[in-house]
């Protein structure tokens, strides 16, 4: 039987909608990077929790489309702060679906509430409710995908391409942690975006992506590439409280994943 999604037809038209950006952009080359990472990652887990070969493939079209309202982002902002003017994954599903795009990528219909709903929800602060059981899965996973290959930007870009652009990344060093950023932390909670003061905050926020991700795979993803340690210590703090504070986020961290695989 034939399938009714087809990856390697949807990227090559991905490829060719990028066309309509700069490519040299240092801001657009991440995004096309990271939203190959996260296709091989969604295959990685999708693959681990014994998706059939449809799923498998409809969890690489959630990917690869993830992150399509970040190029116009990048072109009309400069920059990957969501906002009430433009929040990527609203947007996304915009271009997707309201303006029918998403027909260039997957000519069947079947999947589209799936990959709307996934999308939609990639970069919420919590799922919405009422998903049925295809829609909450791969929710699911393009959710763990995308946070496990933020862990890996962090680690390997340049921290001005990382930042808001209102931010200067030769501060950080000399920054602090916001209380109630900590306090929430410590809890076993993600941060809420409105929370953030400071780039440490930033920082500590995708260091808590671990406390909402759904599979044990991601998990142990995240330990075995040791990305824990690695953010922590990408950052020389020269504040003695902040150093302290760290310490105590990189104990509860490994502790959390410890008890959870």
């Amino acid at each position: 039987m034939k399938s009714l999604i087809d990856y390697i037809n949807a990227q090559d038209k991905f490829n060719n909608y990028l066309k309509n950006y700069d490519l040299e952009d240092e801001k657009i080359k991440l995004k096309i990077k990271h939203t190959y990472k996260v296709v091989v990652l969604s295959e990685y887990i999708a693959k681990e929790i014994k998706l059939d070969d449809e799923n498998i493939n409809v969890a690489k079209i959630i990917a690869l489309l993830h992150d399509i309202g970040r190029f116009e982002q990048v072109k009309q902002t400069n920059d990957f702060l969501d906002s009430n003017i433009l929040e990527h994954a609203n947007y996304g599903v915009k271009v997707l679906f309201e303006d029918n795009l998403i027909r260039n990528f997957v000519d069947d219909k079947s999947y589209d509430n799936i990959i709307k709903k996934a999308i939609y929800n990639h970069n919420k602060y919590d799922i919405e409710k009422g998903l049925d059981k295809l829609e909450l899965l791969h929710s699911k996973i393009i959710r763990d995908a995308d946070k496990l290959d933020n862990f890996r930007v962090k680690q390997t870009e340049q921290l001005k391409n990382i930042f808001p652009s209102k931010y200067n990344p030769n501060t950080i060093e000399h920054e602090i942690i916001s209380p109630k950023v900590y306090e929430t932390f410590m809890r076993h909670e993600c941060i809420k975006l409105d929370d953030r003061k400071t780039q440490l905050d930033f920082w500590v926020c995708v260091i808590a992506f671990i406390f909402d991700l759904n599979f044990e795979i991601s998990l142990k993803y995240i330990k075995e590439k040791s990305y824990i340690d690695i953010l922590i210590d990408r950052i020389d703090y020269k504040n003695n409280e902040t150093k302290d504070k760290m310490e105590k986020i990189r104990k509860c961290a490994k502790e959390y994943i410890n008890s959870r695989i």
